[in-house]
C-alpha cells in the first residue's frame, strides 16, 4: 500500500517538468522578440547595405530560425518523452516527426541543431574578419570542432545502442521482492 502510493507519487512529480516547458514557449517568444527586430532593423537599411552585410544579417536571422526549431523540439520531445503526449494526433500540421522522437533521437536533433547554429556563428566570424582577432577565431573553431566531435561520438554510441541485443523483460517487478 505504501509503495504504491509512493510510486504515484514519483509517477505524478513529471508534471513538476510542465513549469520548465512553459518557460521554453515564454522564451521562445523572446526569440521572436528579437527576430522581427532584426528584420525591422534590416528592412528600412536593405538598399543602403553591402552585400556582405546583408548575408551577415541574413544569417544572424537563420541563426534566431534555428535557436526557435531547437527551442520547439525540445519543448515537443521533452514534454512527450517525460510529462505526457500531446493529444494532437488527427491535427493535420502535426510535425511526422513528432511523438517518434525518443530521447537519443533528441539528443542528436539538438547536437545537429547546435552544430549548425555554431557553424553560422563561424561563418559570421570568417566574414567579419577585420573585427574577429585571431584568438576569437581560433577559439570558435575549436568550439565548432568539439560540437561536431560530440555529434559524430553521440551519433556513434545512439548507433551502437541500436545495435545491442534487446534485454528480455523480467515477468512483473525486477529487484527487490515486493510484499
Amino acid at each position: 500500500m505504501i509503495e504504491r502510493r509512493f510510486e504515484q507519487i514519483i509517477f505524478a512529480s513529471r508534471w513538476l517538468l510542465a513549469p520548465f516547458y512553459l518557460g521554453l514557449v515564454i522564451s521562445l517568444g523572446a526569440l521572436l522578440v528579437k527576430f522581427t527586430q532584426e528584420v525591422l532593423h534590416i528592412l528600412p537599411n536593405v538598399l543602403e547595405m553591402s552585400e556582405k552585410d546583408v548575408l551577415l544579417a541574413v544569417l544572424t536571422l537563420i541563426d534566431l530560425s534555428f535557436a526557435g526549431n531547437l527551442l520547439l523540439m525540445v519543448i515537443f520531445a521533452g514534454y512527450e518523452n517525460f510529462v505526457s503526449k500531446i493529444d494532437v494526433a488527427d491535427h493535420e500540421d502535426r510535425p511526422d516527426w513528432m511523438g517518434k522522437v525518443d530521447f537519443g533521437g533528441l539528443k542528436l536533433k539538438l547536437i545537429a541543431s547546435i552544430v549548425a547554429i555554431s557553424g553560422i556563428h563561424l561563418l559570421k566570424a570568417f566574414m567579419n574578419l577585420a573585427q574577429t582577432s585571431r584568438d576569437e577565431l581560433m577559439w570558435l573553431v575549436i568550439i565548432h570542432m568539439t560540437f561536431v566531435i560530440s555529434g559524430v561520438l553521440l551519433a556513434c554510441m545512439d548507433r551502437l545502442e541500436g545495435h545491442r541485443a534487446p534485454t528480455p523483460k523480467a515477468a512483473g517487478k525486477s529487484g527487490a521482492d515486493h510484499h
